[in-house]
């Protein structure tokens, strides 16, 4: 493998817009427990849900 090849890290949808991300680095020990792609997806989780 070579540097910056992420290819072979784990992905995982959003649950909020649905697209595949990737782990990152700061990820590695919580992959587990991480739901959201980005800060924006975290922070719409409330209205979706209100919206329903």
């Amino acid at each position: 493998m070579t540097r910056g090849n992420k290819s072979h890290l784990p992905q995982k949808p959003c649950v909020v817009c649905g697209r595949p991300f990737t782990r990152r680095r700061k990820w590695a020990r919580d992959w587990d427990r991480v739901r959201y792609c980005s800060e924006r997806c975290r922070r719409a989780r409330g209205s979706r849900k209100e919206a329903d």
